[in-house]
């Protein structure tokens, strides 16, 4: 069972145009409907933009959704596709992969949640920390017990877990977690409280544009963030997308489901090419995994 799973927000690199067929007439084409749908220039971005810049939000999802479906559709023996995943933004690259939509209205999409996302970050405020080496339910039971908002907001892999929350609810979770014999808890550089309650004017604004979204029937299943389960219904693929914002990326869940349902081969689609089949590498070091 071949999987193709797409990268989310933190897989850019500066200079990742640089491995894409930019003489190709349908990447001009794209990066064309991109500066029309987002209103500046995503090719120049992802040919000059340092790492700070194209870490924005607003560039970064665009950059990766934009870099992955490409790189796709310019594979050569391209493998039969059995599934599609993707984590947090690449879920709707995985979309577009599963003809569930065409690239312009997934890149909309894409404007749309990032745009949401940074405005609700600029509202709010918050952060991140990944808690390395506790089990699950330890990082659930102490995020609990913190006053303020503080929730597991990606399940990466086993012994790997990102917190998200308020500035405050996460510095104490986060000592508490390290006395809780945590290997280590890190701070990330992030603009806001991804996949918490605080993402919920997001979430919000998001749906507008969800429900007004046409969703085709998938040509393959898509493993979805909030439960970690197959999906093969449109109005089903709209509400956890929608869900989603607010939701953790159950992404190791989804890792061992697809592999309970037979995944032997992972492709991972864009970005650096590292992150998710690291993860997949960590439940089950026999899988293969390509890069795409």
């Amino acid at each position: 069972m071949n999987v193709l799973v797409f990268p989310g927000q933190g897989a850019q690199y500066p200079g990742m145009a640089s491995d894409l067929p930019l003489d190709r007439d349908e990447v001009k084409q794209a990066f064309a409907t991109a500066k029309e749908i987002l209103g500046y220039d995503l090719l120049a971005a992802m040919t000059d933009a340092d790492a700070d810049e194209l870490k924005q939000t607003h560039i970064a999802q665009p950059a990766l959704y934009v870099h992955s479906l490409i790189r796709l559709n310019a594979a050569e023996a391209l493998p039969s596709v059995d599934a599609v995943a993707g984590h947090s933004l690449g879920e709707l690259t995985a979309l577009a992969c599963a003809k569930v939509y065409d690239f312009a209205t997934g890149l909309q999409l894409v404007r749309d949640r990032s745009l949401a996302m940074k405005s609700a970050c600029d509202q709010v405020g918050g952060t991140m920390a990944a808690v390395l080496g506790l089990d699950d339910d330890v990082v659930e039971q102490v995020c609990a017990q913190i006053d303020g908002v503080v929730v597991a907001a990606n399940y990466n892999s086993p012994g790997q877990i990102v917190i998200s929350g308020e500035i405050d609810a996460i510095d104490a979770a986060s000592e508490v977690l390290s006395d809780k014999g945590a290997r280590k808890v890190v701070p990330l550089v992030v603009g806001g409280a991804f996949h918490s309650p605080l993402m919920e004017p997001a979430r919000k604004q998001l749906a507008e544009s969800i429900e007004a979204t046409v969703f085709n029937p998938p040509s393959c299943p898509v493993y979805q963030n909030v439960h970690g389960q197959a999906v093969t219904d449109p109005a089903e693929l709209k509400n956890n997308l929608i869900a989603q914002l607010t939701a953790p990326v159950k992404w190791s869940q989804s890792m061992q489901q697809m592999i309970s349902d037979g995944a032997d081969h992972i492709y991972e689609v864009g970005g650096n090419g590292k992150v998710l089949r690291g993860l997949f590498k960590r439940i089950d070091r026999n899988l293969t995994s390509d890069i795409i």
